[in-house]
């Protein structure tokens, strides 16, 4: 009994001490300028991303990436795990990029990884290439040709017209190739969409029944207030935020550019992202943190995707400042990849939520699953002379209520 209370209150001052250090921090980060605050975000994603498209830009990344696995792990990932890296990183990278390029210190920053990102989709998509990516064997490869088709959707000015024909050929190719594997009845169902509406945009001869029975589909699971099911049943996780609202957005955004019948689905999508984005919202706590809650959790801080993107888009609601938004992402993104154990040696990304926690990943996850965090900078898009950067700091929501002051009433939408 003895030992029992020592340990006890042991591990009630580790977490007193932890939650002591982590509002101290989040205090001190209130005091740092909007310019210091862009410089962090573009700083965090290209420590993310240089290893990845550094090594794919040259042929190297099967032969310089490590492949962490779970204990539970399904297989080795080798099969599927490096176009996981590429894939999710480029879709998250890809507002940013497509700012293109100027003279300012960011400016030639974004000149290198454009370069390097287009180098990097040429010997993916090469068959001839020694980092030629697998799009076919397995089911795991239509989840990342769709985050992949999802970066050209957003960067096509830096990312598909610069491309030489050949290359365009082959990503083409690629893409195509993936509609051998047949999606589950959830939002894998997104995946295989997400693939049609970038040969929409970018070649002919879409699979019309691929993309419409993933948004059909996706309107019957829908369950109100901003939420839908991953297919007929709820989850309480965050693939709302990860896949499904995202992907709609993408998705509905090309075919109404496309198809007038498709512009009242899209405003009802976008309504039911910005209520799910104002959940995202309150879900930071007054330290940068949120509740560790369904599967996936190693996609870390790129849980809060939708919220960047509702953003990156200015459809947030009206009770929701862009500047709180910013110090929200802020606190919580310097939480994480400041942990210790987020980066092996090399820089790579290692499996955990806060820091090393290998056992936190399920089966499907390995080194490459991890690059999903990078969706969190979605809004690396805006300017840094939009307002998103340019306000001053402003608490957000639980930063606000937890400190005695007033905010709106909540309420649920249909």
């Amino acid at each position: 009994m003895n030992n029992y209370f020592k340990s006890t209150v042991l591990s009630g001052l580790i977490y007193f001490t932890a939650i002591t250090t982590s509002q101290a921090q989040s205090k001190k980060l209130e005091k740092d300028s909007p310019k210091k605050v862009r410089e962090f975000f573009v700083s965090s994603l290209v420590k993310i991303g240089d290893p990845v498209l550094e090594a794919l830009s040259k042929n190297e990344l099967k032969v310089k990436m490590p492949v962490e696995r779970s204990p539970g792990a399904w297989d080795a990932r080798t099969n599927v795990t490096y176009l996981e890296a590429f894939g999710r990183l480029l879709s998250g990278m890809a507002p940013w990029l497509e700012l293109g390029t100027d003279e300012t210190p960011e400016g030639k920053l974004r000149a290198k990884y454009i370069d390097l990102a287009q180098k990097s989709i040429h010997n993916a998509t090469d068959p001839n290439s020694l980092d030629f990516m697998n799009f076919v064997n397995d089911k795991q490869p239509l989840v990342d040709a769709a985050f992949f088709a999802q970066a050209l959707l957003r960067a096509p000015k830096q990312l598909w017209e610069p491309l030489d024909a050949i290359t365009k050929e082959n990503v083409i190719k690629a893409l195509k190739s993936s509609r051998k594997i047949e999606p589950y009845q959830s939002n894998w169902l997104l995946f295989a969409g997400m693939v049609e509406a970038a040969i929409i945009k970018f070649d002919k001869d879409e699979d019309q029944k691929r993309l419409s029975y993933a948004l059909e589909q996706h309107k019957k699971w829908y369950l109100g207030d901003g939420t839908y099911g991953d297919g007929p049943d709820f989850h309480w996780d965050y693939y709302n935020s990860f896949v499904i609202h995202p992907m709609q957005l993408d998705i509905y955004n090309v075919l109404k550019d496309k198809n007038n019948d498709y512009k009242t689905d899209f405003t009802t999508e976008l309504k039911r992202a910005r209520r799910y984005a104002a959940i995202q919202e309150r879900l930071i706590s007054p330290d940068g943190t949120y509740p560790p809650i369904g599967r996936s959790l190693a996609y870390r801080f790129g849980a809060f995707q939708l919220l960047s993107q509702i953003a990156l888009w200015k459809e947030l609601p009206k009770e929701v400042a862009p500047a709180q938004v910013r110090s929200a992402l802020y606190a919580m993104i310097h939480n994480q990849i400041n942990a210790k154990g987020t980066f092996d040696k090399n820089g790579w990304l290692q499996v955990g939520l806060y820091g090393h926690q290998n056992n936190i990943g399920e089966g499907y996850i390995s080194t490459g699953s991890l690059y999903l965090c990078s969706e969190a900078f979605l809004v690396l898009g805006l300017p840094e002379t939009d307002s998103f950067w340019s306000d001053a700091y402003k608490p957000w929501t639980q930063k606000k209520i937890w400190s005695g002051q007033e905010i709106p009433i909540d309420h649920a939408e249909k």
